[in-house]
């Protein structure tokens, strides 16, 4: 049985103790991450734009200061160019990224009988959904990689037919530093900040002067910066290998991860 197969499942459609169904917890899931992908592109394609303009065109490591001041004046040359790069296949990765995760992780918590995801659930999620995840994250990337050269997004079909003259195995540079975040993810955000949040909602909560919606904020408040330092080196790793031209010769996590001098 497919982890997915919960979904065509009778009671996957049934509210449970928690008030809602399975079939709901996952739409939640993903529209939130459609409204969440909108609103933090800019910032997403900022951060990933000053972690590739770390290095320079030689491959030559510089400073944070010359970096920073390379994307600001990407970003003031065409603003809403490069706040939106990448927004596209974002979109369209929610599906392709979020349903494979979520399925997973909601099918093998549904699987094992449990009421919400624990930590083996957000593991198996992590290994099991990245191969669907990384072709969309390198499209992604690729799209504002030369940015600074062309001033304008690389289109996708454009980044595919690369990809295809080396049978598409490009589109999965990547991979290994994807599923540590994505295991990060799953366990900061998908299973630590529910717990964290219903301990606040008990702990804190008792005297009904703080709602659901304020103990949501506090527990994101403190799993935000966790998963910041957590999966930035990640995020790093990852740029790096996904940044590079697909013509040239790609570049494995131990290069990725060697200091310039």
């Amino acid at each position: 049985m497919a982890p997915w197969d919960f979904l065509f499942e009778e009671s996957s459609w049934a509210v449970g103790k928690s008030g809602i169904s399975p079939v709901q917890n996952m739409g939640a899931y993903l529209g939130g991450s459609a409204i969440q992908t909108i609103g933090d592109n800019p910032v997403t394609a900022y951060r990933q734009l000053v972690q590739q303009y770390a290095k320079n065109l030689a491959g030559e490591a510089v400073a944070p200061a010359i970096a920073s001041a390379e994307v600001n004046a990407v970003f003031r040359a065409a603003p809403l160019t490069a706040s939106m790069s990448g927004l596209w296949p974002r979109l369209i990765g929610v599906l392709f990224k979020r349903i494979p995760k979520f399925g997973v992780l909601l099918g093998y918590t549904y699987l094992t009988g449990n009421e919400e995801p624990g930590y083996a659930a957000a593991t198996a999620a992590s290994i099991l959904s990245a191969p669907f995840i990384n072709p969309v994250r390198m499209v992604e990337k690729q799209q504002r990689a030369f940015l600074k050269q062309t001033g304008v997004e690389k289109p996708i079909m454009e980044i595919l037919r690369e990809a295809s003259a080396k049978y598409f195995a490009p589109l999965f540079r990547g991979t290994i530093p994807l599923m540590g975040h994505s295991f990060a993810s799953a366990i900061l955000g998908l299973v630590g900040q529910p717990k964290l949040q219903k301990y606040i909602q008990k702990e804190v909560g008792k005297s009904g002067a703080v709602g659901s919606s304020a103990t949501n904020l506090i527990a994101s408040a403190v799993v935000s910066p966790i998963y910041v330092v957590v999966t930035n080196p990640l995020s790093r790793l990852e740029v790096i290998m996904q940044t590079n031209s697909i013509k040239g010769k790609s570049i494995n996590v131990v290069e990725a991860g060697k200091p310039t001098c």
